[in-house]
């Protein structure tokens, strides 16, 4: 598609797409294809991270929409999860979010989710998409009469507070030193909030947006941010979310991050044990270490691999009826208690474990060992199919008939971004380096990079 990506629609700020003329018509396009024959449903709430550029395309979303006859909440910023349960709890058409999650605050982008609180399918994005880009007839215009209204709700907040410890069982937290890290987006009021209110010493940071810090380092890409206070508080565990906080990232007691693959290890481990893991599999994306794989099945636990992107693996586990799974990025899906990859939940989740257990997270995270591995993002001038690139697929071929059981490779470009991203996994280190360093001429050599 032209407009969504692997996570809906993302782009600089005011650049094409991400104009007010596209979002209007966004807008519009949202309320063609969603609205429902009760008049009762015609409504969509749209949230918002703390990007400077949200304000824009709220105003211009919402014009578009009620233009249509919808009527439109705006709780303001608020984590994506809280969207999602909004847009299902209200009863709305639609739920849209003003994100684009870990990028810089130039960025901006639209996730939109259906009335059951799911990310819409590739069929619905399309559709949609074909209306933003004026390849479907223009709807007639509403009767004056009929033009929707919008509103702020005071309540959304509070709502999605409750919500959220209630999945967790209201855990007492009395007795844990935690770090948390908002990264100056969406969570910054509310994190710090709930993890209070449920007992434990709080040491924040990252919640001082001004609509040009987000993501400016701190939150999920800079867990180092949060480390350091870990340290210098010798606080149990440290929790970065990324600007929408949909995502999560663990630093131990020492301040050393934690891997996402070994917190999904965690949690399967421990859903199991308490009988909640149906199934008693699991479901990753492709980027997942292979470390993981050989943790699950000492444990008897399936593994589901599917394509990049937290929304492939939800539609894995609602098709199988599986009940958690995952990316290494830091979206994990407690797909009981939630709809979409949820950070605070998450982190709510793995301080119950730990409760639970009487264990520090290093030691709940030695359920598995990392094999050697290497990720380059390297820029690229276009993007042509891999399997056109003759050098390349000779080189993975290659490595390949090498690897055997031993390793893996895995290129593939970006959803989001004009970029290749490489992979080498492998049990010897000097092999990852080795091939990672192949691989990266290979791309040099016949994609070209900019200079």
């Amino acid at each position: 598609m032209k407009l969504f990506g692997t996570d809906g629609i993302r782009g600089q700020a005011n650049q094409f797409p991400i104009t007010p003329e596209v979002a209007l018509r966004a807008g519009k396009a949202v309320a063609s294809v969603l609205r429902s024959s009760g008049a009762n449903r015609n409504r969509v709430v749209i949230g918002k991270d703390t990007r400077l550029s949200g304000y824009m395309l709220e105003t211009a979303l919402t014009s578009g929409l009620v233009s249509m006859g919808m009527d439109v909440y705006l709780p303001g910023p608020l984590p994506t999860p809280a969207i999602a349960h909004l847009t299902k709890s209200m009863g709305c058409s639609a739920g849209i979010m003003l994100t684009a999650s870990h990028n810089p605050y130039q960025d901006n982008g639209l996730k939109i989710f259906g009335p059951d609180g799911y990310k819409l399918s590739d069929e619905l994005e399309e559709v949609i998409e074909r209306h933003i880009l004026g390849d479907e007839a223009e709807p007639p215009a509403m009767a004056p009469d009929r033009i929707g209204k919008a509103k702020r709700i005071d309540d959304a907040r509070g709502r999605y507070i409750e919500y959220a410890k209630h999945t967790a069982n209201n855990i007492a937290l009395h007795g844990l030193k935690v770090v948390v890290d908002c990264g100056n987006g969406a969570a910054w009021s509310i994190a710090p909030l709930i993890f209070r209110e449920l007992g434990a010493e709080v040491i924040e940071t990252g919640t001082s947006p001004n609509g040009l810090n987000i993501n400016d380092a701190c939150g999920a890409l800079y867990p180092e941010t949060a480390g350091a206070l870990v340290r210098e508080h010798q606080a149990d565990i440290g929790i970065s979310f990324d600007g929408d906080a949909d995502r999560v990232i663990f630093t131990d007691a020492t301040g050393m991050p934690v891997s996402g693959d070994r917190i999904l290890a965690l949690c399967a481990i421990a859903l199991k044990e308490q009988g909640l893991l149906k199934g008693d599999a699991i479901a990753v994306t492709v980027m997942s270490n292979l470390g993981l794989h050989e943790a699950m099945r000492r444990e008897g636990i399936s593994v589901a691999t599917t394509a990049v992107g937290d929304r492939n693996v939800i539609e894995h586990l609602r098709k199988h009826g599986h009940s958690f799974g995952g990316e290494n990025s830091g979206h994990l899906i407690f797909a009981d208690q939630a709809t979409t990859g949820d950070g605070i939940l998450s982190a709510l989740q793995v301080l119950a474990m730990m409760k639970r257990k009487g264990a520090t997270l290093a030691e709940l995270a030695a359920c598995m060992k990392e094999f050697p591995q290497q990720l380059v993002n390297l820029p690229v001038l276009s993007k042509p199919p891999l399997d056109e690139l003759e050098g390349l697929r000779s080189l993975m071929a290659e490595a390949d008939a090498e690897f055997g059981d031993a390793g893996r490779h895995l290129i593939r470009y970006s959803g989001t971004e004009n970029k290749i991203r490489i992979l080498v996994e492998h049990r010897d280190a000097d092999a990852v380096q080795r091939w990672t360093e192949r691989f990266t001429d290979a791309v040099k050599q016949d994609i070209g990079v900019p200079a």
